[in-house]
């Protein structure tokens, strides 16, 4: 058993199944560091910059948005929590797949997840070089390389280095959002700035009412408010490396309401507060233009400065989950053997240099056909991202359902609502995929979904066929 197993303290019924055997990880993140990777991983370049194309679309009611899927993520969450104090290991989706739902789908679930971290750590890169050119002039691949190496050393250095670059990037983050809200307040009660004498709360309602678009065009951003929320559940993966996972990661879950409330349904209510929401147009952050029309023009280079911490916030993240989770495939026989294999600091050294190679080809990818195919892979990003989630609600699900039969011992972080709450959270990430297909812009990724499902299916029919007698291709 795990130290965290072994701190759940059940003397009596069913046991956990214990973590991979020689996981081997050391328990090097702290409980500031799992705080911050939780309050990093809810925000984001789709909080950034995502939002300007959202209020566009929806106008105040992109607010209403961001509160409903709040509480879906706070549903998905929980039920991860549930499943981590169950078990706490490294690589967990996968690795709940594979015990709840059978080998097939732990296959599926742990390629996806290190595709989905990949395809992002890929824009997110290439979107930092970018934000470079915002200062100097130089070329966009030397930022890349730069940007990539620096990170590829910090996660091959140990995970504690890992994690205070975490802390800092989601500290700089934090305190951007928090500014931003304080100077909105001061404008509101103040009316300092440019924007002072048309700042009012009334805004909210005022210019076309607070469904200015109707019905249809709130739900329509549905997809693009998911997104600004991929990588909540980071913190999940992190469970093997948690110093006392049995405490700190539910106080960080738990933090998930006032994270959203404050740093998205607050930032918004604040911003559309001040400048109305027609003012926004796509593809410019809205926290920029919200600077701008107070006529604070330092504002456009201190959010510069937040997207590039927030872009390689997500690459720094990337290179560590796709190490861990190729290394999870790998213990169970799903994936090369090379990558089972740690360094003397416990850091999954094959896989984090394989996904960091791959990052480098896309940013050169990116750079020789900047045009509509990259574009296209892109966009499997946030159905890929999906797929963890429901792999996670549906695996609380089945799990709470043994554990209320006697099969398993029951967590001691129990989803609230479940597994009703966990229902209602698929139903709506249902939602957001019919809305995905009806959008002409985010239909691509549900055309690349089925390719990549045919592409493991054989992969991992061949791996079977090689090996009828390994136990990970069989049912437990």
């Amino acid at each position: 058993m795990t130290s965290a197993q072994v701190d759940n303290g059940q003397a009596d019924g069913p046991q956990a199944v214990d973590a991979p055997a020689g996981e081997g990880y050391q328990r090097g993140l702290g409980a500031r560091q799992i705080q911050m990777i939780a309050i990093g991983g809810a925000i984001g370049t789709g909080l950034f910059l995502g939002a300007g194309k959202a209020i566009d679309r929806a106008g105040p009611s992109l607010i209403l948005a961001y509160a409903i899927a709040g509480l879906v993520i706070f549903f998905i969450m929980r039920a991860l929590g549930e499943l981590l104090m169950y078990r706490p290991v490294s690589g967990s989706f996968s690795e709940y797949a594979r015990e709840f739902l059978g080998p097939f789908f732990g296959f599926v679930t742990g390629w996806t997840y290190w595709l989905f971290w990949v395809v992002t750590g890929i824009t997110e890169v290439t979107a930092a070089a970018t934000y470079m050119t915002y200062w100097w002039d130089i070329p966009q691949w030397l930022s890349a390389l730069v940007f990539t190496v620096i990170l590829y050393g910090a996660n091959l250095i140990s995970v504690k280095l890992f994690g205070e670059l975490e802390f800092w990037f989601s500290m700089v983050k934090v305190t951007a959002i928090l500014g931003m809200i304080l100077i909105c307040a001061g404008v509101l009660t103040i009316g300092f700035s440019d924007a002072g004498d048309t700042a009012t709360v009334s805004n909210l309602w005022n210019d076309g009412g607070f469904f200015p678009q109707g019905i249809g065009g709130t739900l329509m951003t549905l997809q693009i408010v998911m997104f600004a929320f991929l990588a909540v559940e980071l913190v999940g993966v992190t469970a093997g490396e948690s110093k006392g996972p049995k405490t700190v990661l539910p106080k960080a879950i738990n933090t998930v309401p006032w994270r959203i409330a404050v740093f998205y349904v607050g930032a918004l209510i604040m911003i559309l507060s001040v400048v109305p929401w027609s003012t926004f147009k796509p593809g410019v952050s809205p926290f920029v233009a919200a600077f701008e029309e107070m006529g604070l023009g330092i504002g456009a280079a201190i959010v510069n400065f937040v997207v590039l911490t927030a872009a390689l916030s997500s690459c720094n993240s990337g290179m560590y989950s796709t190490g861990r989770m190729l290394r999870d495939l790998a213990i169970n026989g799903q994936g090369p053997k090379a990558f089972t294999k740690l360094t003397k600091n416990g850091l999954p050294l094959a896989g984090t240099t394989f996904s960091a190679a791959l990052m480098l080809v896309g940013v050169w990818i990116n750079y020789q056909w900047p045009g509509d195919a990259f574009n296209y892979v892109v966009s499997f990003a946030t159905i890929s991202g999906m797929w963890a989630w429901i792999m996670i609600l549906v695996c609380q699900i089945r799990y709470r359902a043994k554990a209320d039969r006697g099969e398993l011992p029951q967590s001691s972080f129990k989803a609230p609502g479940a597994p009703y709450s966990s229902w209602f959270a698929l139903a709506f990430i249902g939602l957001v995929i019919v809305m995905m297909a009806i959008d002409k812009d985010a239909r691509i990724s549900l055309y690349c979904a089925p390719l990549w499902g045919l592409i493991l299916g054989v992969s991992f029919l061949v791996l079977k066929a090689r090996n009828p007698e390994n136990k990970a291709f069989a049912k437990r």
